[in-house]
């Protein structure tokens, strides 16, 4: 088994250098052969780690957190991967600064966000509006930076082996393990040089003890407050425009605002029992809240109060929380090492309380909040189950490392405290939601089988096959072909393809989610020719996508690190609102158009990866990457009509991009090690144009006066110093330039970046 061992083992370079433009990469020492042959080691891969050194993969660690900050959620981090951007859930960016992680384009909702290995499913308790988009941060806020030990990018092909929701990537977020004694307590604080940006202060323990050679323990606890931006932040790029509330009247407009705040409480318990040398135990409980405090964000609109202001007015002047998500684990795990092989297992429970202030359900009031003091509430529980065996064996006479995988998932939604929704029966009666269960639930199984096989001395393959079935769609089946081809000693060949997929959403299957338009929200030709109303279809197909990439790895000469890597996804039964009338209903005297959530058929993506590392000295070194976006785009196939004005209307077909991200993308940082304990780190990201859709991708309509966003540059600094007496610091300028740009809510000009800030934090380690 050496050969196969070395073999195996010679991506491990490959992997370093995605981690760009973090810490630059630590390669294995080369042992030459006598016959010039190279030996790498004695590390028999499995299937998923060979997948983990493919080319879409990247490692962020907690020395790379340390250097480069975040102010409140990983993502920040996150996004400066290759292939990796934050945006909204859709084209449309209605929600704004709530952008989380999206990878090659692909949208938020098709990253598959892990803790520990474990799905964290929270932000599928809050309603998906017309276009795709959720008022939620998404799920990668659940862990103090502190905690984070590394974090794990995966792209591509190699996602596939994850199931449902991994067609553009995963996020595997790994905390740091009680194995020796330790007691650290972090203070973090970033302070913006506008008085209009909000400030954040974080506060966070960490304690690991051993307790005996069977048993440690792990608990950690965190405060993160960062302040809602002032409601008059973007007020400047408005000026002129005419505003109206809800009773027509109008009003002074400035509230499309900046980044709304958020208060993050969290708190974990981790006990790891290890009984033998073979069998370890990890019994872990958590808890999390995240309260959002308001902005004065346009979409939440200004209707009056009983005190004649409006409530736009009052919830920003008293920086009152909009919603909170609570969100609450438990779960055991068992890793198993014997001489046949490995297994890991685990068995998750995660229940999460979304509670927000009333809101319209959609159309022009979509997220409209109705009052300062009612509530609505969706509950979601999920149990999450995996079980993975890797074996070493020999496939046709060649060494190989086999994984077999069982995995389980159940959601449940409960929408019967959540008042905002409408009832309604269609004419035929063929649809009557007001009968509908106000539970929704999905249970979905899998079964998968890899292999990494040693082929020849050269080339390493990596077949899957998966399938899935679901309550909710049947029988789906997944799998792909990775390969590493050897060159030489410095240049590597990889690539791989697979099919990946993702399972409806709880709302899309809902009997009692509704969405409502008046009119304007009404798809083409009815627009302003309503009401129309969106429900939930129980007969969705999940949505597939078929992942590709190719490319090349370099790794050798004064230690330069380098990979280019072309990615393409033909994306497949995406779901979005529907576009077809379905039936139609009497609401008052209005006859009103009924449609579904349905799967379109087409959408593609396809762009261009690299990175660049390499030392100059022993001190000081570089670490570049890059995105190049050549197509994300929808293609959207409309019926036309008649409307009841008479007019007749033919079919259209559009495309929209399946969202906004910047066409190209390039990060760099250096990093000086002036000394054992000093460290300059300054970095820079810059972005290229963000092309406004030039059609709704929820209605079909041309929209006129799009704005685009114009390229722009990020400049930060920072440094490290490490103390003797256990005292680490960090401290540095964020937008070193003040470039900062307000977000006016037109076209591509959806969020704001924000300008120059000051951070510092200290950490004690005992």
């Amino acid at each position: 088994m050496a050969s196969v061992r070395a073999r195996l083992a010679s991506g491990t370079a490959v992997f370093l250098l995605s981690a760009a433009p973090l810490t630059p990469a630590l390669a294995q020492d080369l042992i030459l052969d006598d016959d010039s042959g190279y030996e790498l080691g004695t590390i028999v891969l499995t299937a998923e780690e060979q997948i983990k050194q493919a080319l879409g993969t990247s490692t962020i660690t907690a020395a790379d957190i340390e250097k480069q900050p975040v102010v409140n959620d990983v993502a920040e981090i996150i996004r400066k991967m290759p292939g990796v951007n934050l945006s909204g859930t859709s084209p449309s960016g209605q929600r704004g600064n709530q952008r989380q992680v999206d990878i090659r384009g692909m949208g938020p909702e098709n990253v598959l966000i892990l803790i520990d290995g474990k799905p964290v499913l929270s932000r599928t308790s809050v309603k998906m509006g017309r276009s795709g988009e959720r008022d939620t941060r998404g799920d990668t806020n659940w862990v103090p930076a502190e905690m984070v030990d590394r974090i794990e990018v995966i792209r591509g092909p190699a996602a596939a082996r994850y199931g449902s929701g991994a067609a553009g990537g995963v996020v595997n977020i790994i905390t740091k393990a009680p194995e020796e004694d330790l007691l650290q307590l972090g203070t973090f604080f970033d302070v913006p040089e506008s008085s209009l940006e909000g400030a954040t202060q974080r506060y966070n323990l960490l304690w690991a003890k051993k307790l005996n050679n069977d048993f440690s323990l792990r608990f950690s606890g965190s405060y993160n407050k960062t302040d809602a931006d002032d409601p008059e932040l973007n007020a400047e790029t408005i000026e002129g425009e005419t505003c109206t509330d809800r009773t027509g009247a109008e009003t002074e407009c400035g509230y499309d605002a900046g980044s709304e705040g958020v208060v993050n409480k969290d708190a974990s318990l981790l006990l790891r029992w290890t009984p033998s040398d073979r069998n370890s135990f990890d019994f872990d409980l958590g808890w999390s809240r995240q309260g959002n405090i308001y902005a004065g964000d346009k979409l939440l609109g200004s209707g009056l109060t009983e005190s004649g202001g409006t409530i736009v007015d009052d919830l920003a002047e008293d920086g009152d929380e909009t919603n909170v998500m609570e969100r609450y684990t438990a779960a055991i795990t068992h890793n198993g090492s014997y001489g046949w092989g490995e297994t890991r297992s685990y068995l998750q429970y995660e229940h999460t309380d979304n509670t927000r202030l009333t809101e319209g359900p959609a159309g022009g009031s979509e997220g409209m909040i109705n009052a300062t003091d009612e509530w609505d509430t969706a509950l979601l529980d999920a149990i999450a189950a995996k079980s993975e065996t890797y074996i070493d064996r020999s496939f046709l006479g060649r060494p190989s490392a086999l994984t077999l995988g069982a995995e389980a998932r159940y959601e449940r939604l409960d929408l019967g405290d959540y008042s905002s929704f409408s009832s309604l029966t269609t004419d035929d009666g063929s649809i009557d939601s007001a009968s509908g269960d106000e539970i929704t639930e999905q249970l979905t199984l899998g079964l998968y089988l890899e292999d990494n096989i040693e082929w020849t001395d050269r080339l390493t393959l990596t077949p899957s096959v998966r399938v899935d079935w679901a309550d909710s769609f049947g029988y789906n089946w997944s799998g792909g072909l990775n390969a590493s081809y050897a060159v030489n000693s410095e240049w590597t060949v990889k690539g791989g393809v697979a099919r990946a997929f993702k399972a409806p959403t709880l709302y899309q299957l809902s009997d009692t989610y509704v969405y409502t338009t008046r009119g304007n929200g009404c798809p083409y030709p009815y627009v302003g020719d309503g009401p129309c109303y969106v429900l939930g279809n129980d007969d969705l197909d999940p949505e597939t996508s078929i992942n590709s990439e190719i490319g090349v790895a370099y790794a050798g000469l004064n230690g330069i690190n380098a990979t280019l890597t072309y990615f393409h996804n033909d994306y497949r039964n995406k779901i979005q609102a529907g576009t077809e009338q379905v039936g139609t209903t009497l609401v008052g005297s209005s006859t009103a158009r009924l449609y579904q959530w349905e799967n379109i058929p087409e959408s593609t993506v396809e762009g261009l990866e690299g990175s660049f590392s390499m030392p100059f000295g022993d001190r000081v070194s570089l670490a570049v990457n890059g995105t190049y976006m050549i197509e994300s785009s929808q293609k959207l196939k409309i019926k036309g009509g008649t409307n009841s004005d008479g007019e007749s209307f033919d079919d259209i077909e559009v495309d929209v991009p399946l969202s906004l991200v910047p066409d190209y993308t390039i990060n760099a940082a250096v990093t000086w090690n002036v000394n054992d304990k000093f460290s300059l780190i300054p970095s820079l990201t810059h972005y290229g144009a963000i092309e406004a859709t030039e059609y709704s991708a929820s209605t079909g309509y041309a929209q006129d006066d799009v704005e685009d966003r114009d390229p722009y540059t990020l400049v930060n600094l920072g440094m490290t110093y490490q103390f003797d007496n256990g005292f680490d610091l960090k401290a540095g300028v964020t937008n070193v330039f003040d470039t900062e740009i307000l977000r006016s809510g037109d076209g591509a000009n959806t969020y704001n970046e924000p300008g120059r800030a000051y951070y510092f934090g200290l950490t004690k380690t005992f």
